[in-house]
């Protein structure tokens, strides 16, 4: 006997409010340490930055040099962005923690929509909250209210650190809110590219393709006069245009209202039409198998890895392509003698020549480099919290065959985007008549190395030891090592507390000597933490996320 399909709102189930309050807070305690993480960040360069500007340049006089030297100069610009004014505390803070914290944002809410949906997903949570009485419009609503809650407390950290550093309170909320601004446009670009990535690792190379290109157009904006119309197509633009303590343009926060409004809105809508743990790119699971890159564990690592490894490579050697194009503005900037003297306790040396300002560019490398050694440590993580590693570990492999292969290959990664780094500096360089050597600029380029090797073995230990943790652990070590070498001098710290983070002994090449003793010890130490990690791994058991 045929039978009449029910409407479907008649087999709607109503959720408890308690059921959606329990799924708030889970994605709160799950995110807890990303999220502190980045409040930590968030709060330290606020405060710094005013605090510092005031000790570096207390009179008008110190400020107008300053101006006139980095206001307009593009390879000051490449970093930090479009300078309205540098007079004031405000507008420099404007400058500088704009500049910068808009990118961790724009990388946080990425981060947090991947691991808030897909990440579940990938790992059979998802379809276990959704077994019970529970919706996907219900759990999608869930994960982003989590998601703005966590926006909310570093947006509390911002105003907090600017408030604490001097500023006035409405401006300090007004550059908060800019900041925080643009977390919403990538928590809606992650949440989109969920849907249509078929996996986490294809969710977050999709996702860190239009965080890349969102600042490459900012970079070409703010350093080519006739392109300056392209900061209006992308959040880190948007985020500039609205100006705190500048001359505040808050109708510009439409933009990221709606943008991020129309990518939910569009994330929600195909979340509830396709399959949990499918995406709507097409996978071939039906094509011939392919099993090339499948004769040893660490073979099978490169082949999982190798888009993210060329996401990388090129990546960083296109901005070097950059830095090394623009280094010969830095030669006619007019900087003072006393901010040379300032800029040079970071370790740069003179910055007047374009050597001194590749040298200086690469110290922004060595922390991308140390960051991509965690992702690496980071990826194995997730191949054993996905319970992959338990089916490899079946097979004829011993555990430190298996994490000695993930450190060979993530080293050997770093030594070849180290290298690349330094080719397409020296390009760019030479490019516009720049004389500098190609053996000098290899040697820049691999001078990354040894501070990359220290992070990769740390983290690696910290994975061995508590792989729950490990993630946390590698980024938070890179991130306040390195804040403390930026800031850390300029704050009048003793130098011996400065030199207490690895940064502070490199060499920054071609500007500088390579420290061949400082690697060396560096490298060192890197690999005895990378063989202890492998003894203490093969001592405990797996785990699970």
């Amino acid at each position: 006997m045929a039978t009449v399909a029910a409407p479907r709102r008649a087999l709607a189930i109503r959720v408890p409010r308690g059921a959606f309050v329990a799924l708030v807070r889970r994605a709160l305690r799950d995110a807890r340490a990303r999220t502190i993480a980045f409040l930590y960040i968030f709060a330290l360069v606020s405060y710094i930055q005013p605090v510092a500007y005031r000790h570096t340049y207390p009179t008008l006089a110190d400020r107008l040099g300053f101006a006139h030297s980095f206001a307009h100069n593009k390879a000051v610009v490449l970093f930090y962005g479009k300078a309205y004014d540098l007079l004031t505390v405000g507008g420099y803070s404007a400058w500088r923690v704009g500049g910068t914290l808009a990118i961790f944002a724009a990388v946080f809410g990425l981060l947090a929509a991947v691991r808030a949906l897909r990440t579940e997903e990938d790992a059979g949570r998802a379809e276990l909250v959704l077994a019970g009485a529970v919706t996907r419009d219900t759990t999608y609503a869930a994960s982003m209210s989590a998601i703005a809650a966590a926006a909310a407390i570093l947006w509390a950290a911002a105003f907090v650190g600017l408030v604490i550093g001097g500023l006035p309170a409405g401006g300090s909320a007004y550059l908060a809110l800019a900041l925080a601004s643009v977390i919403p446009v990538f928590v809606g670009v992650g949440a989109l590219v969920c849907q249509l990535a078929p996996s986490r690792r294809v969710a977050l190379e999709l996702g860190g393709a239009v965080v890349g290109l969102s600042f490459l157009l900012r970079v070409i904006a703010d350093t080519s006069g006739s392109a300056g119309w392209l900061r209006w197509v992308t959040p880190l633009g948007w985020a500039e245009e609205l100006r705190p303590f500048t001359g505040a343009q808050p109708l510009v926060l439409l933009l990221p209202l709606l943008a991020s409004a129309v990518t939910l809105v569009a994330a929600a809508r195909i979340a509830a039409q396709r399959d949990i743990g499918n995406g709507l790119l097409a996978v071939h699971d039906s094509a011939p198998p392919r099993l090339r890159l499948l004769s040893s564990p660490t073979a099978q690592a490169l082949r999982t890895e190798r888009s993210a490894l060329i996401v990388w490579l090129l990546s960083i050697g296109a901005l070097a392509l950059v830095v090394g194009i623009i280094s010969k503005s830095i030669s006619s900037a007019g900087i003072s003698k006393p901010l040379e003297r300032e800029i040079a306790k970071l370790g740069a040396g003179s910055i007047l020549r374009p050597a001194g300002y590749i040298g200086l560019s690469f110290s922004f490398f060595l922390v991308a480099l140390s960051a991509f050694a965690v992702s690496q440590i980071a990826a194995a993580w997730h191949e054993e919290s996905d319970n992959q590693l338990e089916t490899m570990l079946a097979l004829p492999v011993s555990r430190r065959q298996w994490l000695g292969g993930r450190l060979a290959l993530a080293a050997g990664a770093a030594l070849a985007i180290s290298v690349a780094a330094g080719v397409f500096a020296w390009l760019g360089a030479v490019s516009q008549g720049v004389s500098l050597s190609l053996a000098k600029m290899l040697e820049a380029g691999v001078n990354c190395l040894p501070v990359t090797i220290l992070f990769l073995g740390l983290t690696a230990v910290a994975y061995a030891a508590l792989p729950r943790a490990c993630v946390g652990i590698g980024y938070g070590l890179v991130t306040v090592t390195y804040l403390w070498q930026l800031f850390g001098s300029l704050l009048g710290a003793p130098s011996w507390l400065v030199k207490a983070t690895p940064f502070a002994h490199v060499g920054l090449v071609p500007a500088e000597p390579l420290q061949a003793g400082a690697a060396a010890v560096m490298l060192a130490i890197g690999v005895l933490a990378g063989v202890a990690a492998t003894v203490l791994f093969e001592r405990r058991d797996l785990a699970a996320a």
